[in-house]
C-alpha cells in the first residue's frame, strides 16, 4: 500500500511524507518513536507514560504488524521513518491506533496523512464505522480527529488499582473458551449493535478472556480487564462481578465510560483511581450502548 506523497514546508525546508504498508522490520523503529512520542507529550501534561519501556512498544507494534487482522502503516519523510498507524479490521467496525509521530517531526502533516491513509483504507473496505480512543489531555489529537469527522460519544476515565478479589454472590466467573464465542458476540451485538468476534476470539487463543456467568447464563464477557482489552455486560452488577474477578488490570488500566455514573463511582468505592482522561471518537455507526461496557484503547 502506498500513497503519493505530500509535501509541506517547515522553516524554509520542503519535507516530502510518504505513506506505505508496515513492513516486520519497521517494528523496532516505530516502537522507539511510539514509546518516545507517547512519553513526551505524557510527560508534557504529568501523567504517566502509556507504555512502561521501548521493549514493551516494540513488542505490541511486532505484534500488530506481523498479524493479518491489522492494516498498519507508516509514515517517511524524505526516506527516514517518522510515525506509525495501525488499524484493526478484525471485525466489522474497525478501530485505529496506535498512531505516533516522532517528536523531533510533529506538526509536518504526516499525523494527518497517516489517519487519511487509514479512512481511505476504510472506505475501500467499506466498514460501517470508524472508532479510536484519544488522551483528552492532547489537544493536537483531538484537533485533527475532529476536523477529519469524528464526533466525541464518550468521555472515559482510565483507572487503575489493587485487585478487587469480591466476586458478588450469585456470580461465576471463570475463562472463556471458544463455545462461549457465540453468545458473547450475541451479548456484544445485543449492547452494541454490532460484534466483535475476531477480537475476543484472539483473546481466547491467548487466554485472556473470561465470562461471568448468573444462573447458568453468561451475562458479561471480558477479552481482558486491561488497557488493551474490552468488556460487555447486560448490567453493571454484571460488570462489576468481572472487574471483582480481574487479578489484576494490566497496562495503565481499564477504560471506565465516566457518564456512567454508577459503575463509576462503584470503580471509586473499591479503591481504583483515575489515571488519566480519554476520549472515546467515532465515525460512522454508532448506537448509544444498551447496557454496560469497558471499551479498549482502540475502542
Amino acid at each position: 500500500m502506498s500513497t503519493s506523497p505530500s509535501s509541506a514546508m517547515q522553516s524554509g525546508t520542503r519535507t516530502q511524507v510518504t505513506i506505505r504498508r508496515a513492513a516486520p522490520q519497521d517494528a523496532e523503529a516505530c516502537g522507539r518513536i511510539c514509546y518516545e512520542a507517547f512519553s513526551a507529550i505524557s510527560k508534557h501534561h504529568n501523567f504517566p507514560p502509556d507504555f512502561p519501556t521501548v521493549g514493551a512498544t516494540v513488542g505490541i507494534l511486532s505484534s500488530v504488524f506481523s498479524h493479518p487482522g491489522f492494516f498498519c502503516m507508516v509514515a517517511e519523510e524524505n526516506g527516514k521513518l517518522v510515525g506509525s498507524n495501525c488499524m484493526d479490521e478484525r471485525d466489522s467496525i474497525f478501530g485505529i491506533g496506535p498512531i505516533t509521530i516522532d517528536p523531533q517531526t510533529q506538526n509536518r502533516s504526516a499525523g494527518r496523512e497517516l489517519m487519511r491513509a487509514a479512512l481511505d483504507r476504510a472506505t475501500e473496505k467499506n466498514a460501517p464505522g470508524v472508532r479510536l480512543v484519544q488522551a483528552a489531555f492532547h489537544n493536537r489529537s483531538l484537533s485533527l480527529y475532529a476536523k477529519l469527522g469524528f464526533l466525541a460519544r464518550e468521555p472515559l476515565s482510565c483507572m487503575q488499582g489493587p485487585p478487587i478479589g469480591k466476586i458478588p454472590q450469585g456470580y461465576t466467573v471463570r475463562p472463556a473458551t471458544a463455545l462461549d464465542l457465540e453468545a458473547c458476540s450475541v451479548l456484544c451485538e445485543r449492547v452494541h449493535g454490532h460484534r466483535r468476534t475476531g477480537q475476543f476470539k484472539d483473546a481466547i487463543e491467548q487466554a485472556t478472556a473470561a465470562v461471568a456467568e448468573r444462573r447458568g447464563r453468561i451475562c458479561s464477557y471480558a477479552s481482558q480487564l486491561a488497557f488493551f482489552g474490552h468488556a460487555v455486560a447486560e448490567s453493571n452488577e454484571d460488570l462489576q462481578a468481572m472487574i471483582s474477578a480481574a487479578p489484576a488490570f494490566d497496562g495503565p488500566g481499564i477504560l471506565v465510560p465516566t457518564r456512567n455514573a454508577g459503575l463509576f463511582r462503584w470503580c471509586l468505592e473499591n479503591g481504583l483511581r483515575v489515571v488519566q482522561p480519554m476520549t472515546l471518537m467515532t465515525i460512522g455507526l454508532y448506537n448509544e450502548p444498551a447496557g454496560a461496557y469497558l471499551p479498549s484503547i482502540l475502542y
